[in-house]
This record gives structure tokens, sequence and C-alpha cells, in this order.
């Protein structure tokens, strides 16, 4: 076998970075684009030493799972790798893929439960993030996503996984800044001003946020004036803000924000609680999604605790503090951008809430120095998940239960299997389909503290 061979192979499930996996002579193939039950002509384009990758050259029987995507860009845009497959069959694809990422950490005895979908599979995604470049001789803007394992951008006109509003102002930008003389990014030698276009949407009252993100630390007065012609020409932008990153590094937000023009925030509406999301603040993308888990979460309290002692780690702007304030004797907060417990005080303050307890430190720091015992500790860290000596101070810390809120299965089991062997046990685990069309899945597992 060498790069360039075609073969003819049947897939037999796909692989939790979502290609589609097949066998020649027992070795491992992994196909792009390519669904369980297919049987597809592939040419071979990497090896390794224990498996290879492949594109397919060609559909000889389709898999009953297999769907036409609803996106016309599908093919080269990298955003929604699943959309080709009919959308029940992709829960079952994820839903297996957290199966397994236990199973290959040694847990095998827990039974995944089915996933509960997105409410919405078309424009649910609330926070765009687009890369901008410039074409060499025509000067024209480039919006859009990357191609798949690429920083190819593809210019994006219309998506249909994003509310409408964002390909309008999208639009807008790049006629105006190429009118405006403003540059566009170049990452081969750093060059260029304005390097992405952030828009957060609020799903609640449509308004938006707009974000331009710059190669400088000083707002040029070309990139001002475009501010202000964003924020007049559409009702729907409350607000927009420039942010500053010069590093040479694929990270998108630098650490400092200006207000231009507007509000620096938007609103959002989770559970009857108001949130207001910042320029750089996290919250997730699928607001109605999102809503599903904070409603699994409380549910859950509700029927197992009376007015419990909560610790909410890693807390981001205190979103599950917030909508469980009302359900538990009180809530301490931890967080460590100041920003996100900034505008977390001003959403207690908002929504009346008088129980909520706002930490600007680093969790483990945090786990570390508290001497107070909790009834439930809510751990929702980031992709990364949690280290090993956070993990021996949270079950220090821990009279009952631990929810662990996670979009990384591997990181999860990991941590399960870390809990497991300190003594404690895994009740359940429940995914999210927060990323519709994506391998991604969202999980809350549910796990019992040794002292419970």
């Amino acid at each position: 076998m060498k790069l360039n061979d075609e073969f003819s192979v049947n897939i037999e499930k796909i692989s939790n970075l979502g290609y589609g996996i097949a066998r020649i002579d027992g070795f491992v193939i992994f196909v792009a684009g390519a669904c369980t039950g297919d049987t597809v002509k592939i040419k071979i384009s990497k090896i390794n030493k224990n498996y290879g990758f492949a594109t397919v050259v060609d559909i000889i029987n389709s898999s009953p799972y297999r769907i036409k995507p609803f996106c016309s860009l599908h093919n080269v845009c990298g955003a929604c790798q699943f959309q080709f497959i009919d959308y029940d069959y992709q829960l079952k694809v994820k839903r297996q893929i957290v199966q397994d990422a236990l199973y290959q950490a040694g847990i095998c005895d827990i039974e995944i439960q089915p996933v509960i979908p997105s409410p919405q599979i078309k424009e649910f995604r609330h926070k765009i993030q687009y890369p901008v470049s410039q074409t060499r001789v025509s000067k024209r803007f480039l919006a859009g996503y990357y191609k798949t394992s690429s920083h190819e951008i593809v210019n994006i006109k219309h998506c249909p996984i994003q509310p409408a509003i964002c390909d309008e102002i999208i639009e807008f930008i790049r006629q105006k800044a190429q009118l405006a003389g403003i540059s566009g990014y170049n990452e081969e030698n750093h060059s260029g001003e304005l390097r992405h276009i952030i828009i957060r949407i609020s799903s609640f009252n449509g308004q938006c946020l707009v974000v331009p993100v710059v190669n400088s630390e000083k707002v040029s007065d070309k990139l001002k004036n475009l501010c202000f012609e964003i924020y007049k020409k559409f009702d729907e932008v409350c607000g927009v803000c420039v942010n500053f990153n010069t590093q040479k590094t694929n990270v998108i937000t630098g650490k400092t924000t200006q207000c231009i023009c507007g509000n620096d925030f938007v609103e959002e509406k989770i559970l009857n609680k108001v949130f207001k999301i910042g320029a750089d603040t996290f919250f997730q993308v699928n607001p109605k999604s999102a809503e599903n888990i904070f409603s699994y979460v409380k549910n859950y309290i509700q029927n197992n605790f009376d007015k419990p002692y909560i610790l909410d780690a890693y807390a981001g702007i205190t979103a599950f503090g917030t909508v469980l304030s009302d359900v538990c004797e009180k809530v301490v907060s931890v967080e460590e951008n100041p920003k996100s417990c900034r505008l977390a005080k001003d959403i207690i303050n908002a929504n009346n809430i008088n129980n909520i307890e706002i930490n600007n430190r680093d969790a483990s720091e945090f786990f570390k120095r508290e001497k107070r015992k909790f009834d439930l500790i809510i751990l929702d860290p980031p992709r990364k998940g949690c280290e090993r000596k956070g993990l021996d101070e949270v079950i220090r810390l821990c009279k009952n239960k631990i929810i662990y809120v996670s979009c990384n299965p591997s990181t999860l089991a990991r941590d399960l299997k870390y809990l497991r062997e300190k003594g404690c046990k895994i009740e359940s685990v429940q995914p999210f389909d927060m990323f519709c069309h994506t391998y991604h899945i969202e999980n809350a597992a549910i796990i019992s503290c040794p002292l419970s």
C-alpha cells in the first residue's frame, strides 16, 4: 500500500474524530466523508505505522444513513463534518463515541443514555468566529470557516447553521472594509489589520454584538469609522467592540477589548434568568441546547436535594450558579477570568439573586485552600479537563455528589476513571447535542463521592 493507491472498502463505523473506519487486510484506514454502511472507492492520502487516511473517490453503495447536505458548501467547509448523515443517526454515532471513550478508559459498566437532541439543527449557532484574509490582486475580503485540515478560508456568503443576520453583517463588513482601505490579515507574514470577525447573537432578543479582532494595539481611524457604520446600519447590532491580538498564534482573541459604540454585551435568557455575555466571555454557542443541560441539572437537584450548598467551579459567568440559585441554599462560584466575574456580579444583581458568592481565583488554588464542605460540586472545566490534584481536592470538599459537565469525551473518561480509582461511583452519563452536524458532544456525568 502506498500514497494515491485506490481501493474499494466497506465502512464499519465512525471514529471519535468523525472519520469512517475501514480495513484493508486488517490495516485500519480512516476515511473522510464516509458513513457507516457505505461501500466506497477511496484514495490513500497518508500512511502511518499503524493506520492510514484516505478520501472518497466514489460512492459505490450508499449508506442508508446518508442524506443530501442542506448546505452547498458542505464538501469544502470544515465546520460541519456530519451534515451528510441523517440527524437521528448522528445522535447514535455521538452516543457511541462517548461509550467508546469510556471503554478505552476501562469503564465498561456504564450505559450511556441516548443523546438529548438539539432543539434546532439549523440556525442554532449563536456565536460565529470567522477568520479574515484578503486576496493579493483584487484585494477582495474573504471571511468564513477554514477548509478541513487547512488554514484556507472558505468565503461563506450563506451559512444555514447560524442566524441569517450574520450573513448580512459579514457581507457588509467585507464590502466596507475594502472600500475603506482596511487591510486583511496575512497569516504567513503576520501582516494586515483585520484578522477575525466575531458575532455573538442573542436567541432571546435577536441582538448582536460585533467584535472585529485586529492585529494591532490600537484602533485605526478607518476601523473606528467602520465600527460606527456597522452600528448605524443594523438595528439588530447593540454594540461593536474591537479586540486586540498581535500574537503569532492560532488563538483568536487577545486579552484586551475596547467598546467603540453601543453596549459591550448581549443579553441571553436561560430558564427565566437573564445573562450578559461579553465580547470574550465563554457561553455556549447553542443556547437552546444549553438550556436542556441547565434543566437536566436543575431537575436532578430538585429531585435529590433539599436546598443544597453548591460549589460552581470553572464557573465562567456563573451560568450554572445563576439558574440553580432558587433551588439551593447558597452557591459558591469560582472563576479565574476577572471579566467573567465582573459580568457574573452584574447578572446576579440584574436577577435579584442574593445567595451567590463570587470568587475570582484559579479553581485548583481555591480547592486547595477551601475549608467548607459542599453538598454538590459542579465541574465545568475547559476541554483539557481537570488536574488530578484538583480532583483530589474536589473529593475532599464534596459531601455528596459531583456533576461533571464536559465537551470532550476523552478527558471526561480519563477524569471519571481517576475519580473511580479514588472511591467515587459513576452513576450516569447523559450526552447532549450542542454542536449539530459535528463529532463534538457535550456530557453531564453524575458522580457519588466516597463520603456520600
